[in-house]
């Protein structure tokens, strides 16, 4: 995973749930590109057909609520999304999250749609560059992830995870 990256904004509120991320009539496969056709479909029609890879999902408080489903995260990693940032994740969604490889940050980062997000996970800091006004930079902390999550994300999720670890030196 980057150290420091770049992408484009998709802002969105707080409670956006798992059924609004990936509808549950996309659940009956297995296919992650019917997955990633649909992602957000529920609050933006738009946005599969929109998002490009190395977007930045941006948004409020609760972010993945609702039922546990790990489609809900890979229907937005398959579709582009390099990272979201909210306030505050659904726990069960966080976890998922990391699982699969998808980097979540827990930050209070003001940012609209169309802006430029620069992520620098090495010195913590989030750099919102307004499509208005890019030379208006703001910067937000965020909190360090720890190095086991960092591990995870970098063996791109948990289950590539153990493998590393289980294979033979």
């Amino acid at each position: 995973m980057e150290k420091k990256f770049k992408g484009k904004v998709w802002k969105f509120g707080d409670d956006i749930d798992t059924d609004v991320i990936i509808p549950g009539k996309y659940l009956r496969t297995t296919d992650m590109q019917v997955f990633a056709d649909h992602a957000m479909e529920g609050i933006d029609p738009d946005f599969a057909k929109n998002v490009q890879k190395g977007d930045v999902i941006v948004a409020g408080d609760n972010f993945g609520c609702g039922s546990s489903r790990e489609q809900a995260p890979l229907a937005l990693k398959y579709a582009g999304v390099s990272c979201i940032i909210a306030k505050y994740f659904a726990r069960i969604f966080f976890r998922n999250a990391i699982n699969i490889g998808l980097l979540i940050i827990e930050a209070d980062v003001d940012a609209k749609d169309g802006d430029t997000v620069e992520v620098d996970l090495e010195n913590s800091i989030i750099r919102v560059f307004p499509k208005d006004s890019p030379e208006d930079v703001r910067e937000y902390p965020t909190g360090k992830l720890p190095d086991f999550l960092l591990e995870i994300l970098n063996d791109g999720g948990l289950v590539e995870h153990r493998k590393k670890q289980n294979a033979p030196n």
